[in-house]
């Protein structure tokens, strides 16, 4: 018995599994650097057919934001960040935060890094900051690569607003880090339905294509009008309120809303993570 109490007393919860380890784990990993190359490669892309299309015919007079992609670096990160949003930047979040416990599941390191041990709790925290970390990662990787192409193609100049008027680079450049961090926000949604399904599966295909594919269904709801109202509980009803963030005069509202209602889908699905994982017989 004194054998064990000594043990025992050099153990510490808290430093097991240091969140620093996982994420040096998860960034060797083949996935990783594959994401981020596709993440990289799209503002070259995009310059690409833009190069090819010229400029856009507007023969109905409409201007839309697509339209001012080439007039700044800053409406061409503007366009990226349009473009992807909606499916794009949904499957590294699914990925990142999908795949991190069931593939320990499918490798069956999973009841070892118990066994080590590392609390349930702590195993599961570790991971979720890393996969949350990761996604975040991502997001600003996408803008920083197209603003940084955009400028060397199309100048440094202010952000044209299809509606009219224009915001001054450095004002542009503070409304982007707005709308990147609001996209980050309406896709907890899309993360802690990916991280619950990894606790729930042995599958990281299973994990991610659940949550990409619960995501898409949101998206197609929304469309139908018909829900009126109702729609306003979907997450993917407020994913481009970040839209009103690049305005002259910015409006909050919808991104207050669609952030209220991402936070609290997330918050239950984590704790159903959380919950079920601490209960769950893990035998792989």
């Amino acid at each position: 018995m004194s054998t064990l109490t000594e043990v025992a007393s050099g153990y510490r919860a808290g430093r097991t599994l240091p969140v620093r380890v996982e994420l040096i784990r998860q960034l060797k990993r083949r996935r990783t650097l594959v994401m981020g190359a596709i993440l990289a490669a799209l503002p070259f892309v995009l310059l690409i057919a833009f190069a090819i299309g010229g400029e856009p015919d507007r023969g109905d007079g409409r201007i839309t934001l697509m339209d001012t992609a080439t007039a700044s670096g800053a409406n061409f990160a503007a366009v990226s960040l349009f473009v992807s949003a909606g499916f794009l930047l949904v499957i590294p979040v699914a990925l990142f935060c999908g795949d991190t416990v069931a593939a320990e599941a499918g490798w069956s390191s999973l009841r070892y890094l118990l066994a080590a041990p590392v609390p349930r709790a702590r195993l599961l925290w570790s991971k979720l900051v890393v996969g949350l970390g990761m996604s975040l990662a991502a997001m600003i990787l996408l803008p920083v690569v197209a603003l940084a192409v955009g400028t060397a193609a199309y100048g440094w100049g202010p952000l044209e607003i299809p509606t009219g008027g224009s915001l001054e680079p450095g004002t542009a450049a503070q409304r982007l880090v707005v709308v990147v961090a609001y996209i980050f926000v309406s896709q907890l949604v899309t993360a802690g339905l990916a991280f619950w399904l990894s606790t729930k599966t042995d599958a990281p295909l299973g994990a991610v294509g659940g949550a990409v594919g619960l995501t898409i269904v949101g998206n197609v709801l929304d469309a139908v009008t018909a829900l009126g109202d109702w729609r306003d509980f979907l997450p993917a009803h407020w994913q481009f309120a970040w839209a009103d963030a690049v305005q002259p005069t910015p409006e909050w509202s919808g991104m207050i809303q669609g952030s209220a209602v991402s936070v609290t889908y997330a918050v239950v699905l984590f704790a159903l993570a959380f919950r079920g994982f601490a209960r769950k017989d893990v035998v792989s």
